[in-house]
């Protein structure tokens, strides 16, 4: 049964941002909202990294007209060097869930507090930094591909070893969690939307039948890819295996390195 509120797209727009006070800050804006939930994560293992330089995009549940499906989490290549990956997620509030879009900037914005892992532990990343101009893989929670990767480091201190939630949403039920001061000047800065990989990426999810949680039941057939349209893909393991790695909040990422930004804004999705 489709839940999908069957208002206008600014009208929603402008509703959704009312209803959300504490998770709208400039330049995030609300993709779309539903009423139903978003399933649970799956537990999944990350593919190795394939190409130096490139960062790691969580997978995650998006929406579309038959409902949620899952987006593969994949390797992408960023805009531009010095630039961070702030994964997207769900927010509730007044009896909706908004998505809020991913984006590309200087440093790691809020994403509700969702454990994606792979050094998306609910604040921050922890999965490497920027130096010198390359980027450095820190391999206590990413995988990558030693053989053609050799900018790396690894720190265990940022693994933490309380049990992870799987909850991909942020509020009652979900995760609660607020922004940190860090993450609320993050969000004021210049932002850069998916890249056209990124979007592709999650077009070809839209279109795959068996990504759909209506077909699924929440286990998606493909969770990760190494690379947009390779083959080369995970699947959903048992729930006894290794949970996402978090990371303590108080620690931010780290970057020795920084960039202006280019054109603010996120990805959006449709109101419906």
């Amino acid at each position: 049964m489709k839940t999908i509120t069957n208002i206008s797209i600014i009208f929603c727009s402008l509703i959704a941002m009312s209803m959300l006070p504490l998770k709208v800050y400039a330049q995030v804006t609300v993709g779309i909202t539903v009423r139903d939930a978003p399933p649970e994560l799956p537990v999944y293992n990350q593919p190795e990294c394939p190409v130096d330089g490139y960062l790691w995009e969580p997978g995650y549940w998006a929406y579309g007209d038959d409902g949620y499906y899952w987006v593969p989490g994949v390797w992408v290549n960023p805009p531009q060097n010095g630039y961070l990956w702030t994964p997207c997620y769900w927010g509730f509030s007044g009896g909706l869930y908004g998505f809020y879009g991913g984006y590309w900037g200087p440093h790691v914005g809020f994403y509700g507090g969702v454990n994606y892992g792979f050094g998306y532990g609910g604040s921050g990343y922890y999965g490497g930094r920027w130096q010198g101009g390359h980027f450095r893989y820190n391999t206590a929670v990413v995988n990558v591909n030693r053989s053609v990767i050799h900018n790396t480091y690894a720190d265990r201190s940022v693994i933490s070893h309380n049990s992870a939630s799987r909850a991909s949403f942020n509020g009652p039920g979900g995760v609660r969690s607020n922004p940190s001061a860090q993450e609320k000047v993050a969000m004021k800065e210049n932002h850069v939307q998916s890249t056209s990989e990124q979007s592709s990426h999650q077009k070809a999810a839209s279109t795959n039948r068996s990504q759909f949680s209506t077909v699924n039941r929440g286990h998606p057939a493909t969770t990760a890819v190494n690379k947009v349209n390779q083959q080369r893909a995970t699947h959903q393991v048992t729930k006894q295996s290794q949970p996402a790695r978090s990371a303590p909040r108080a620690q931010p990422a780290r970057q020795t390195q920084s960039h202006g930004g280019g054109s603010g804004g996120h990805a959006s999705g449709r109101h419906k």
